[in-house]
């Protein structure tokens, strides 16, 4: 598997690896970077890679992940990197270029879109769907048939109660609490959560 992006997010994806006891790890990065443990670090190299070999992308800025994965999905292969720690529903889904960190539970029907960030101890009830891009924070929470557009970022601790529609792009802060439905491009903080203001398209 390889891992793009030296940072600290790539730290938590490599034992994500370890833990699944993934035999190769490779980590590539545009720049110049130490070696993260054991494991060096390289500058990408598209041609020639294998078919069999897959990537998963360890940048959190989600906007700037799209554009990686739009970059490079044209020669790489996505995998996903899943937890072992982690709880997935049988009847749930989960997208290419996907990581679910440890203490995750996705429950039955949930779909997950491609190259998200499921983060540690983060909880998705049933039937909710999360488009691609999505970063759950840790510990944050989505109550049952919660819909989460794409590219949008859910804040440590945040908690959305069950039908709730959340659009695109939008930021929810930490701890915030969501009641009601949230437009693309907003950014809402509080309990309960209120929006501050609406942020340019991506």
């Amino acid at each position: 598997m390889i891992v793009y992006g030296a940072s600290g997010h790539g730290k938590v994806i490599i034992e994500i690896l370890e833990s699944i006891q993934e035999p190769v790890i490779e980590i590539w990065d545009d720049a110049d970077k130490a070696p993260i443990w054991e494991y060096p670090v390289k500058k990408p190299v598209y041609a020639g890679v294998p078919v069999s070999d897959r990537m998963v992308i360890s940048i959190g800025a989600n906007a700037t992940r799209k554009k990686v994965a739009e970059r490079v999905g044209r020669t790489v292969t996505f995998g996903t990197a899943i937890h072992a720690n982690a709880f997935i529903s049988g009847r749930a889904s989960v997208g290419a270029g996907t990581v679910v960190m440890a203490g995750v539970t996705v429950n039955a029907d949930s779909k997950i879109g491609r190259h998200c960030i499921i983060n540690t101890s983060a909880s998705i009830d049933h039937d909710c769907v999360l488009e691609d891009y999505v970063h759950i924070s840790p510990n944050a929470t989505l109550s049952g048939d919660v819909q989460v557009g794409e590219g949008t970022h859910i804040g440590s601790g945040a908690a959305v109660i069950q039908g709730i529609k959340i659009g695109k792009w939008c930021t929810i802060g930490a701890g915030a609490v969501v009641i009601r439905d949230i437009p693309d491009h907003a950014v809402a903080v509080g309990n309960p959560a209120r929006i501050i203001k609406t942020k340019g398209q991506e």
